[in-house]
């Protein structure tokens, strides 16, 4: 008979994601540049759940704005899933350009970025890109994103992964973070995504 070598399980760098180490980061979805947006009401819809489900487990939510005097404020409703969340406007297109939201990151002490928001192809595939390469893991929500034209989306994904960023989806980020059924907010957070 012959022996059997099954392989060595492959080291992997990729890990779950957690409520203790994450930040939320929310891209410019303001009300000027949505309506263009492909899917545009999916990537409020998923990114209102994620702040929503980021305030029930303190993890803290940063938003940012584009050039509001040009492209105007956050939409209304995202602004009232947010809180008491900071939003900090740039001119930059990535937001980790940002002096202002490099200093807000440092200090929420996270190691993990979960990012949702628009347009993918610029401001968050800027950012994410931004973010890996200053050492952060960085997770982008791929249904609370998009951009005017669904094959830059597609190919902003491409990039992103191909540079080390995770895609995930509103459902996985919830689930990690919570990590089980019996964590004390799991039915809460559950019926947001129901």
């Amino acid at each position: 008979m012959k022996a059997i070598f099954l392989p060595e399980p492959r080291q992997s760098s990729i890990m779950l994601l957690s409520a203790n180490e994450t930040l939320l980061l929310a891209i410019d979805i303001q009300d000027r540049l949505l309506p263009a947006i492909h899917d545009g009401e999916r990537v409020v819809r998923n990114t209102e759940i994620l702040l929503q489900a980021a305030a029930h487990l303190r993890i803290p939510a940063i938003l940012t704005e584009q050039y509001p005097k040009g492209l105007g404020a956050t939409v209304p409703q995202i602004k009232v899933a947010a809180g008491d969340s900071p939003v900090l406007e740039k001119m930059h297109f990535s937001a980790w350009g940002e002096p202002a939201v490099q200093e807000r990151i440092a200090a929420a002490g996270r190691s993990q970025v979960v990012i949702a928001g628009i347009e993918a192809h610029v401001c968050v595939l800027q950012t994410a890109l931004g973010l890996a390469e200053s050492g952060h893991r960085v997770a982008v929500v791929a249904d609370a994103i998009s951009s005017r034209h669904p094959d830059s989306v597609a190919v902003a994904c491409t990039r992103m992964q191909a540079a080390g960023v995770e895609l995930v989806t509103t459902e996985m980020c919830i689930f990690e973070w919570l990590g089980s059924a019996s964590h004390p907010e799991f039915r809460a957070l559950s019926r947001l995504i129901k």
